[in-house]
C-alpha cells in the first residue's frame, strides 16, 4: 500500500472568554441533546455515520465491551445534534489530568453537512466542554479545551475551530497508508447537500 503525508494541527482555548460561538442555523428546527444513557450501539453509528468518508478507522475494531468501558468512564459525553428528531452529527468530549477536556470527535453526517450545523453544534460542544465540572462533580474545573484536526478531514474544519477561537499550538505531519475511507457502510453512496 502507498502512503502519503498527513499533517496534524491540534488548537486550544485556555479560557471560556476564548470561545466565539455561532448563531443556531436560521430556519432550521435543530436541537443538541447529550447522550445521557451510555449506548456503544448509539456511539458507534455516529462515529461510522460521520468519520465513514473520512477514514476514521481507529474505532471499528472495537468490541462492544470496549465501546461500553470508555463510554461509562466519569466526564465522557456526547452531544447529538437532530434535525427534526434525525440525527444530524455529534460532539464528544473527553475530560483528561489536570482540568483538560479533548473534544475527541466532531463532525456532521454527511447529508447534513453545509447547511451551518456545524459552528453551532462546536460553539454548544465547547462550552459543554468548559462546563463539564458542573455535570461530574469528582471532575475539576476545565482549564483548557483542545482538539486537533488534520488534512483528511472535512475541508472547512480548521476554519471552523478557529472561527470559534481555538488557536493553534501544535503542527505535525506523519505518512499514513492510503487506505480507502470505509464509508458509513459497506457500498453506500455519500448523499451531498
Amino acid at each position: 500500500m502507498s502512503t502519503s503525508p498527513v499533517t496534524t494541527w491540534s488548537l486550544e482555548q485556555t479560557s471560556p472568554g476564548d470561545l466565539l460561538p455561532a448563531a443556531a442555523p436560521e430556519g432550521d428546527d435543530i436541537r443538541v441533546v447529550r447522550a445521557e444513557v451510555p449506548s456503544p450501539e448509539f456511539s458507534r453509528f455516529l462515529y461510522a455515520s460521520v468519520g465513514g468518508d473520512i477514514r476514521w478507522i481507529d474505532r471499528l475494531s472495537w468490541p462492544y465491551e470496549r465501546w461500553q468501558e470508555h463510554l461509562g468512564r466519569p466526564g465522557v459525553e456526547s452531544w447529538v445534534a437532530y434535525d427534526r428528531g434525525t440525527p444530524a452529527g455529534y460532539v464528544e468530549l473527553e475530560p483528561q489530568d489536570d482540568g483538560v477536556v479533548e473534544i475527541v470527535y466532531f463532525g456532521l453526517i454527511p447529508a447534513f453537512r453545509g447547511r451551518r450545523i456545524g459552528g453551532h453544534l462546536l460553539s454548544y460542544g465547547a462550552a459543554r466542554a468548559w462546563d463539564l465540572a458542573e455535570r461530574w462533580p469528582e471532575l475539576p474545573p476545565t482549564k483548557r479545551v483542545w482538539l486537533h484536526t488534520c488534512t483528511r478531514d472535512g475541508e472547512h474544519a480548521m476554519a471552523n475551530y478557529q472561527r470559534r477561537g481555538f488557536t493553534l499550538f501544535d503542527t505535525k505531519v506523519t505518512e499514513e497508508t492510503d487506505a480507502p475511507a470505509p464509508g458509513p457502510w459497506p457500498g453506500a453512496t455519500v448523499p451531498t447537500p
